[in-house]
């Protein structure tokens, strides 16, 4: 794991070296081991490594092949290089690393190399002799890369504060997506924060070069089929899916831990690495005083039972408030979630920890989430819009007002639909802020949100339609708010602490397996049934039925308690900005206090985090 930054274009620039030199500082901490430059032609390629595989200097990047006609700068892992090296049998190896590998299999079959490769990655690649450079992005889109074309110049990175520290790209609030922020807590790819900076979206490569563009798909997750009905024969499948997965996962040249929350995800994968691959772990769980949040005595439970040797982080608001400072500054990109991550991630790299085994992608992939549950329900009772939408509309508001609050709010809208379907209800499922909310913050209407125009292109895409019910949520999900809230947190804040994060339910063969299943054979009557019904003797009836719980903060107590003076300043803060309605957002912060309306603390949180973010990267509004 590491971190990648460069310039393309450095011809007509005289500072390229200084530029690449900045960037590559910014992104340090993502990996002390060793760092590296390369400039060429018209290009100019940073690295710094954290070793996981072959720790020999020899891997240093960026890594040059041997008639020194390419040039790779890599972030990430290839699980499969093994297999991968085995068909590369005429090419001579000066190392025992991925990379290497990866480098010498785009040699022999250029961007064909992708369709070969199991991992989470993002590199690029430059061919000195054509001056042509690839850019890509692992299938999911575990692993970040931020590019920005500035004039003549293309500027990329694995972080956003690396393209801001070359000097190249401005620093400037991307306004046209705040309204998406505020309804989703996020921005999605390929938009950022920050005007003229991009995301290059999952499965995806550019390819550069003096005569031609081109931004180019490599995989959709619809593409292979199988043809498994029997759910003994499916759940047999994804038994041997998963545990490959993880085996995977566990190759490394240093120890491998695993976050353990005491849910089913992580505690099925803890268990798979100790009954079915024979290894011990050690195990990291964040625990609260309030009891509500915590879910320790589960993690406790599930690390007796496994025998790993387990990490239990207690965490008081006091904690919170002492770290939070760093943890802010950790954030590349502004999310309302992430700083749950970076306090786990802290505490395994205390333990001498430079990778860890996530349960992250479990709910999406085997429908964990309210969300499959809820769509299908009202997609039932399409019978509603028999009645005329007047009559529609006049229900959604006397359940707003003898009901206040966000769920009514959204049964109002979804009552106003003139569909019942995938298209139409899961931007509403998912946002954080309503319509009016945003507008009375921006004092303006929303532009039109990226969730809603996500699942609009999936729908449009050959053979996505005619996906079952429940994987197409789950592909909606991947694209949304996995990849551009989960993944991307997840990403910021443990490469803040060096920590490399491996996710096994996120391995594109096992996606791509499930996502033709049927919705009878995965959902028959509780979520992640088909995942536990596959592991049934692995985990205890104590934590396959229990109330999913999630890992959150007990942020509504200490929002009102030890964090409310931290959370006012940065009110007052983004108030004095101009950049939204003042009334509307200290109205909002004051209904949070008082309780009213259902206003969480997800709702004002990211707010707040926007606010810091911007005086922290001196962000111009």
């Amino acid at each position: 794991m590491c971190g990648i930054a460069g310039i393309y274009g450095t011809g007509k620039l005289t500072n390229a070296g200084q530029a690449l030199d900045a960037m590559v500082h910014a992104i340090d901490h993502r990996g002390p081991d060793a760092s590296g430059t390369f400039l060429s032609g018209d290009v100019a390629l940073g690295h710094t490594r954290l070793s996981i595989i072959d720790l020999s200097p020899d891997s240093n990047q960026p890594f040059t092949s041997s008639d020194g006609r390419f040039t790779m700068v890599f972030n990430g892992e290839i699980y499969n290089y093994l297999e991968i090296k085995a068909e590369l049998a005429g090419s001579t190896f000066r190392t025992n690393s991925d990379t290497e590998v990866l480098l010498e299999a785009f040699i022999q079959w250029d961007t064909g190399a992708f369709q070969k490769v199991n991992g989470m990655f993002a590199c690029a690649i430059w061919d000195n002799r054509e001056s042509r450079l690839v850019l890509v992005r692992d299938r999911i889109g575990i692993k970040p890369l931020y590019y920005a074309q500035v004039n003549d110049q293309l500027v990329f990175g694995s972080e956003i504060r690396a393209l801001l520290a070359s000097g190249i790209v401005p620093r400037k609030l991307n306004k046209a997506v705040l309204s998406e922020y505020l309804m989703y807590q996020t921005v999605h790819a390929p938009q950022t924060m920050v005007e003229g900076v991009k995301m290059l979206e999952p499965g995806t490569y550019i390819d550069i070069s003096p005569s031609d563009y081109k931004v180019a798909p490599y995989w959709k997750p619809w593409q292979n089929l199988h043809q498994d009905n029997e759910p003994i024969l499916i759940q047999k499948r994804i038994r041997e899916l998963l545990t490959k997965s993880v085996e995977r996962r566990l190759i490394a040249d240093v120890p491998v831990g695993a976050f353990l929350s005491g849910g089913i995800d992580s505690s099925l994968l803890v268990g798979i690495v100790s009954e079915r691959l024979g290894q011990k772990l050690d195990t990291f769980n964040v625990s609260f005083d309030e009891s509500e949040y915590s879910e320790a005595k589960y993690a406790r439970e599930i690390a007796q039972k496994f025998e790993t040797n387990h990490h239990e982080i207690q965490l008081k608001p006091s904690d919170l408030l002492e770290a939070l400072p760093e943890g802010l500054a950790s954030m590349d990109h502004p999310s309302g979630d992430g700083l749950n991550s970076w306090i786990v991630s802290r505490e395994t790299k205390k333990q001498g920890l430079s990778v860890a085994l996530s349960g992250l992608g479990g709910d999406e992939v085997f429908a964990g989430y309210d969300v499959f549950q809820r769509i299908p329900r009202i997609s039932d009772n399409a019978w509603l819009l028999s009645f005329p939408k007047a009559l529609r509309v006049t229900a959604g508001h006397f359940a707003k007002m003898y009901r206040p609050g966000i769920p009514s709010s959204k049964l109002a809208q979804i009552l106003k639909l003139d569909y019942f379907d995938l298209e139409s209800l899961y931007p509403i499922f998912r946002k954080v802020l309503l319509d009016h909310q945003v507008k009375g913050l921006l004092g303006k209407k929303p532009f039109p949100n990226a969730v809603n125009q996500s699942v609009q292109m999936l729908e449009e895409f050959d053979g996505y339609g005619k996906l079952p019910t429940l994987s197409r949520i789950s592909i909606a999900e991947m694209n949304t708010y996995m990849q551009n809230v989960l993944l991307r947190d997840t990403d910021q804040m443990s490469m803040a602490h060096a920590l490399e994060v491996r996710v096994p339910f996120l391995d594109h063969e096992l996606i791509e397996y499930v996502t033709h299943v049927s919705d009878q054979v995965k959902y028959p009557h509780t979520p992640k049934q088909l995942l536990v019904s596959s592991f049934q003797d692995i985990l205890p009836s104590s934590i396959t039925s229990r109330k999913k719980m999630g890992f959150v903060l007990p942020w509504e107590d200490w929002m009102k308690g030890d964090l409310r003076e931290f959370c006012q300043e940065n009110i007052d803060q983004l108030v004095d900005s101009g950049l939204m309605n003042a009334s509307a957002v200290q109205g909002l912060w004051k209904d949070f206090l008082d309780a009213k309306g259902n206003v969480s603390w997800s709702r004002v949180w990211p707010i707040i985090v926007l606010s810091q973010w911007m005086k922290l990267n001196e962000i111009e509004a």
